[in-house]
């Protein structure tokens, strides 16, 4: 066979997995932000029992990789390419462990029941952060480099939402200070968020790389 074809339909293949693979991913980080609001059981234990699918999809997707690295020896674009997935690949394997630790905060949340336990609004900011993760996930379908900077400012949004989460978190821990571990798993929820967000950028990163050839660095 044409070694070239070869090449070729092994690339094409890998871009099916990660596609694949980030589809999974969105679709677990939209139920995580689900269950912050409706502590639905059902959800919640499927998110944690099915982690192992993301897991194992990650570590085939890597000796993919790895094996189209050894035997063609790519450059140019399709290095680029090689490069940006390994890294992406690792980006949405995290993204899958924060929804799982989401899941599992929410877990231990609704097992308080104390007059105090009063819900935490995360709406806004886990609209913005499955926005962030589509948003990624569509500059890399698409190949866009324009759509994958404009994540960079959403980034910000995300921050300021976990910062008025802490101070709003404090204030509550200071007028109930008998139930801390109630507070500190509601303000853990929103680092969760907030990592995730940290993770879309870096995809965001790697898509501007695959497109443009540059290395980007948000700050």
């Amino acid at each position: 066979m044409d070694h070239h074809y070869t090449f070729q339909h092994e690339l094409t293949k890998l871009n099916k997995k990660i596609l694949m693979l980030s589809s999974m991913v969105e679709e677990r980080v939209r139920k995580a932000a689900q269950v912050i609001e409706s502590k639905d059981q059902v959800i919640i234990q499927s998110l944690i029992v099915s982690d192992y699918e993301v897991d194992d999809m990650e570590v085939e997707i890597e000796e993919d990789c790895l094996k189209i690295l050894a035997l063609h020896q790519p450059v140019a674009s399709d290095l680029r390419f090689l490069i940006a997935v390994i890294k992406i690949n690792n980006e949405m394997e995290r993204i899958a462990d924060y929804a799982v630790n989401i899941a599992k905060r929410v877990d231990n949340i609704s097992k308080f029941k104390h007059q105090a336990a009063v819900s935490y609004d995360f709406s806004t900011m886990s609209d913005k952060v499955v926005s962030m993760l589509k948003n990624s996930i569509d500059a890399l379908i698409n190949k866009d480099s324009k759509l994958a900077k404009s994540i960079f400012l959403d980034d910000d949004v995300v921050d300021m939402c976990r910062t008025r989460c802490y101070e709003d978190i404090k204030e509550r821990i200071i007028n109930d200070p008998e139930h801390p571990g109630y507070h500190i798993n509601t303000y853990l929820l929103a680092r969760h968020l907030e990592r995730i967000a940290d993770r879309a950028v870096n995809i965001a990163e790697e898509v501007v790389y695959l497109v443009e050839g540059t290395i980007t660095r948000f700050n």
